[in-house]
């Protein structure tokens, strides 16, 4: 029994291809999922020049991709009745991103069957210049849910981070230990020192206030929005969005390819944003780099942060000049080779180099720790 269980389950790993080696005894639910996983995994002989329904030994075979057997829609509820929850979700990552399976979130009916979760989101955002106008409408309540999830995941964060810190020019008659002013209250109660018995009487004992900070600061956030930049975009449109909900503080967006788009107005909708981006096509930071000079209007009161790979298209003079400029006016500046939870970035080490050179910090963070770096700069 154990080698037949063993049996069936690398028919399923090696596909419908190892059917002459090993033949398991196949149940109807595991030819239903061998089925399934070759919809998809089957992509992988096409492509090494195994095209269509050939096999490796030049016969025929069951689990093409023909009409008669499984479409998308149909292959994907195929896939949730046959796998654990945790199992699909794989599979389904892998069509998304692996195999460019677009159908998943071109057609209405499929994509509002998937779980709403971080993959789908980069993959619709992707494919949204394909859509339709009730597929982009689907697409746009679902993109409204997930950033919602994720906006709350790390707004608990950011505002911690930038909450009020001890303010000790005043006082607050609120008696809490730990904001306890010692100096103060003996300094306060010196005129009823006792010499006789060596006593200090406290009349009035004095405690620290806490209150908001107030930070008539700008903030440039330059997002780079490639392709291979999307994680750190959908990031930076939630982490705008939360900046922009403090006070005090003022949030410019700009997002850049070989063209500049000011995105500011839509800050605190971060779906706006991500409904608004283009992913792909080239890079040009000089260009954008000369706009963001354009927003700023107290240099010691700004801080630019530069989301990017760093992989210029453009020549880098104009890049490097820029961020000189910047640097000598008082700018604070900030290099940010990825903005996502996992903060392992792919970047060109060369110009992060020059750039460090000239005065730019250069790092790779989470939303949350760029936060507390933002909250030690504004102080």
């Amino acid at each position: 029994m154990r080698n037949e269980a063993e049996s069936l389950r690398w028919r399923l790993i090696l596909g419908r291809y190892a059917k002459n080696r090993i033949q398991p005894a196949m149940a109807r639910e595991a030819t239903r999922m061998e089925k399934a996983l070759d919809f998809l995994y089957g992509r992988e002989y096409q492509g090494r020049g195994i095209r269509g329904r050939d096999r490796v030994d030049g016969a025929k075979g069951p689990g093409s991709l023909d009409g008669s057997q499984l479409s998308v829609p149909k292959w994907l509820n195929e896939v949730r009745r046959l796998f654990p929850k945790e199992t699909h979700r794989v599979v389904e990552k892998h069509a998304l991103e692996r195999y460019g399976l677009s159908e998943l979130v071109t057609d209405r009916k499929t994509l509002e069957s998937l779980e709403p979760n971080p993959d789908l989101l980069k993959m619709m955002l992707q494919f949204k210049g394909r859509m339709r106008a009730d597929v982009l409408n689907a697409a746009r309540q679902i993109i409204r849910q997930i950033v919602a999830e994720l906006t709350e995941k790390l707004a608990r964060d950011v505002r911690q981070s930038f909450s009020g810190k001890l303010n000790r020019y005043r006082h607050n008659p609120l008696p809490v230990s730990q904001n306890f002013d010692w100096k103060g209250t003996i300094r306060h109660n010196l005129k009823n020192w006792q010499k006789d018995d060596g006593r200090l009487v406290l009349e009035q004992v004095k405690f620290f206030s806490r209150q908001r900070r107030r930070l008539p600061w700008r903030i440039v956030l330059c997002v780079d929005q490639s392709g291979s930049m999307v994680d750190s975009v959908i990031h930076s449109a939630v982490l705008a969005g939360i900046l922009a909900g403090l006070p005090a503080v003022d949030v410019k967006l700009v997002v850049f390819d070989t063209t500049v788009v000011d995105l500011s107005q839509y800050v605190q909708d971060p779906v706006e944003v991500l409904m608004s981006i283009q992913l792909g096509g080239g890079t040009d930071i000089g260009q954008a780099l000369e706009y963001c000079e354009q927003l700023i209007e107290f240099p010691h009161r700004t801080i630019l942060a530069l989301i990017s790979d760093f992989c210029e298209g453009a020549p880098p003079v104009r890049m490097y000049s820029a961020v000189k400029r910047l640097k000598e006016s008082g700018v604070t500046l900030m290099g940010l080779a990825a903005l996502d939870s996992e903060a392992a970035p792919f970047f060109d080490e060369r110009i992060g180099a020059k750039l460090t050179a000239l005065g730019m910090d250069i790092t790779a963070s989470t939303p949350k720790k760029f936060a507390e770096w933002l909250a030690l700069k504004i102080c």
